[in-house]
């Protein structure tokens, strides 16, 4: 029997100072809400004149009502760290991004229970059957949006939160989606995820919750129906129903629906996509090019449609097209989940079940940044997000497959160069005097001093990437010649310097007239590099030139017979960097090594992901560590290992794995916790799970 995670304790400052910050923010909420609060209140059993003030953070509780909130401040009355203070009162809030009301419980005990909500104004409401369900829905939709991904990440960016799982049963699932048939035509009032400019009926917070729920558990005939019945209602809510066919290997009913629907709503941008990305993934890429041009042209403003015609062009290996079309694509600023803004902590108490004590999986913690060389450190592609983030994954893989001297020689020939608009801009001025159609021709005096040498050698590079203390640039670093076999790209022209579109014809006086380039690559007819992306080729440098350092000095030391050391840090990030540039053995070597030396979630979360032929043992000893160490810091829930045990399932059936998990060496109850998500996939009847 696995209990649930410890509960972490964060005491205040001042009595209340929890509560009160979150009422501030409630009117900065703009995504599905931070997680819920849980506010106890304790005093010392011997005395009544004080009184101390507790809280955590929880998802994944069912909110479907104040008696059910009510239970689980029951469950805290008894701490067995804290036997000298008992619990006097307690609070709970979950929030309601439908209404953008706070729902509160406040639980005396021993005695009674109120139950209100708070307005962003902070004023009181009554709590109604209506805001309850609404409430209950985005509980689920959290516990899936901010679950970790087994990495780590997201726990370690929010000090103590327990997170369960909303849904653990058929009837609990049942509960989930009726929940969601009532209030599916207001999901568009959550917000999307940042890829989206506009929320609609098909893109929004609850129809990717609904997505991810399926995908993870496999429920597809659970989905389907759903979707069939909203279907009825809205012909728009096929391309759901298609995604969900196409997971669950329906293909054929797929197509059938796809090609109905559309001829029904020809111009629906969601269908238009899901049709083109079914046949790219096919193989066919010659048929997905119309219809992504035309859900380009359908939605103009949205990333994913051009985005989708970027790949598409990549699949046929028109590179030119492609990063034309990159260019294009309309960036989002990133807007991140919402998260809780507290005062800072008297001290935080955060304790150890004995079910999660693996000496395995100890992160000790220890401050290796101070071993990370700055180059490393200063990356800037590990931080991308949403739209600036898939963009480079496109840019990474057109590297992958052309090489980057290809991509710079094509980037040449579709975009306008810094030092070719000097010339242009030079025979220009000297046949023609100042009018009208050269003043927006303004001197790039100031891209100039960015771009730095033109002639050829090393070009500079915008500041956040500039690095002054890499260690290639000594002459006696191994990685020299590495280094100097990546020619730094020059910057394009910033959008602004140049009128849009270069379409005055009197600038037509370029003398690259070489017939067998392509027209783009006359002057007028080029185009200008966005800035964001002239940005992300000066990122990719970084990236690849530090990755061929690395392996330039791997083999090195190799041919010598030396040991290549790194900090376990320094592997760790490697990994993410060769992940990136999809060299995924080098990113598999990188992250074994990181973990020969520290436990680390990132690290054995990458060999699982990457472990396509991995042995199905060293699958499961990854799952089960990285499971344990999810519940050390108190969460029982991660949908991302819960979709990987289903699939291993699915494949090798449950006997199987559950006996390889047993047969590990590591403590019953750790084994315990993922024996604990074998048995949700036989709750859910998966393939596999009957034998």
């Amino acid at each position: 029997m696995v209990h649930a995670p410890a509960v972490p304790e964060i005491y205040e400052e001042e009595l209340h100072s929890a509560v009160d910050a979150r009422s501030e923010s409630l009117q900065a909420l703009r995504e599905l809400g931070p997680p819920d609060l849980v506010h106890i209140i304790k005093q010392p059993v011997k005395s009544t004149s004080k009184q101390i003030g507790v809280y955590h953070h929880v998802s994944g509780i069912d909110a479907s009502s104040s008696a059910s909130l009510a239970a689980y401040i029951n469950t805290l009355t008894h701490s067995p760290h804290d036997k000298q203070n008992k619990v006097v009162s307690g609070l709970y809030c979950c929030y309601n991004a439908f209404s953008r009301l706070d729902m509160r419980v406040q639980v005396y005990i021993p005695g009674t229970v109120e139950s209100y909500c708070i307005d962003e104004r902070g004023d009181k409401r009554i709590a109604t059957d209506e805001l309850w369900l609404e409430t209950y829905l985005c509980s689920v939709l959290r516990a899936y949006s901010y679950a970790d991904d087994g990495s780590g990440d997201t726990i370690k960016k929010i000090v103590g939160v327990r997170r369960f799982n909303p849904v653990t049963s058929t009837e609990s699932e049942h509960k989930f989606l009726d929940a969601a048939e009532r209030l599916f035509f207001n999901g568009w009032q959550l917000g999307s995820d940042p890829e989206i400019q506009v929320p609609n009926l098909v893109s929004n917070h609850l129809t990717t919750g609904l997505l991810d729920y399926i995908h993870t558990t496999g429920r597809y005939a659970s989905g389907i129906n759903l979707f069939e019945k909203l279907r009825t209602r809205d012909p728009e809510i096929s391309s759901l129903l298609a995604r969900v066919y196409i997971e669950a290997d329906e293909e054929v009913k797929a197509v059938q629906l796809l090609h109905d629907a559309i001829q029904e709503l020809p111009m629906d941008y969601s269908l238009l996509d899901c049709q083109a990305d079914f046949c790219n993934k096919k193989g066919r890429a010659d048929l997905a090019l119309d219809i992504a041009r035309r859900s380009v042209v359908s939605a103009p403003s949205e990333f994913g449609t051009w985005a989708r015609l970027a790949e598409v062009y990549v699949s046929q290996e028109q590179w030119d097209l492609a990063l034309l079309t990159l260019n294009s694509c309309p960036m989002f600023t990133y807007q991140d989940k919402d998260a809780p803004r507290m005062p800072d902590p008297q001290r935080v108490f955060l304790p150890i079940m004995q079910e999660a004590i693996c000496d395995e999986i100890e992160d000790n913690n220890l401050d290796d940044m101070e071993m990370v060389h700055p180059t490393l450190r200063k990356l800037h592609a590990a931080g991308f997000k949403g739209t600036f983030l898939k963009a480079y994954m496109l840019l990474t893989e057109i590297t992958k497959k052309i090489g980057w001297d290809q991509l710079l020689r094509i980037r040449s020939q579709v975009f306008v160069m810094e030092e070719e608009y000097r010339h242009e801009k030079q025979n220009f001025t000297q046949h023609h005097s100042q009018n009208a159609s050269t003043t927006a021709l303004r001197s790039p005096s100031q891209g100039s001093r960015m771009n730095g040498e033109t002639n050829g050698e090393t070009h500079g590079e915008p500041e956040e990437t500039s690095d002054s203390d890499e260690p290639a640039n000594e002459d006696s670093s191994p990685a020299t010649v590495a280094e100097e076999a990546i020619e730094k790209p020059s910057h394009t022209v910033a959008s602004e310097v140049v009128k849009a579109g270069s379409d005055d014809p009197n600038t037509n006086t370029s003398d690259s007239s070489d017939p067998s380039q392509p027209n783009y690559t006359h002057f007028q007819n080029k185009r200008l590099c966005e800035r964001w992306l002239d940005n992300l080729f000066m990122v990719l440098y970084e990236d690849l030139r530090v990755y061929t350092i690395w392996q330039t000095e791997m083999a090195q030391y190799r041919s010598q017979q030396l040991l290549y050391k790194k900090s376990a840090e320094e592997w760790e990030i490697l990994g993410e960097l060769a992940e990136r540039l999809h060299h995924e053995d080098q990113a598999a070597v990188a992250y074994e090594n990181c973990l020969k030396m520290k436990f680390s979630p990132k690290a054995m979360r990458g060999v699982l992901k990457l472990g396509d032929k991995a042995d199905v043992r060293d699958v499961c000893g990854a799952l089960i560590r990285l499971v344990t160490w999810q519940y050390r810091w108190y969460s029982e829930f991660s949908p991302s290992l819960l979709f990987t045990i289903r699939k291993l399932i699915e494949e090798e059936g449950a006997v199987k794995i559950r006996s390889i998990i047993q047969g590990t060496s590591l403590p019953q109850h750790v084994l315990d916790l993922t024996h604990q998500y074998a048995a949700l996939c036989a709750a859910f009847r998966s393939s596999g799970s009957d034998g």
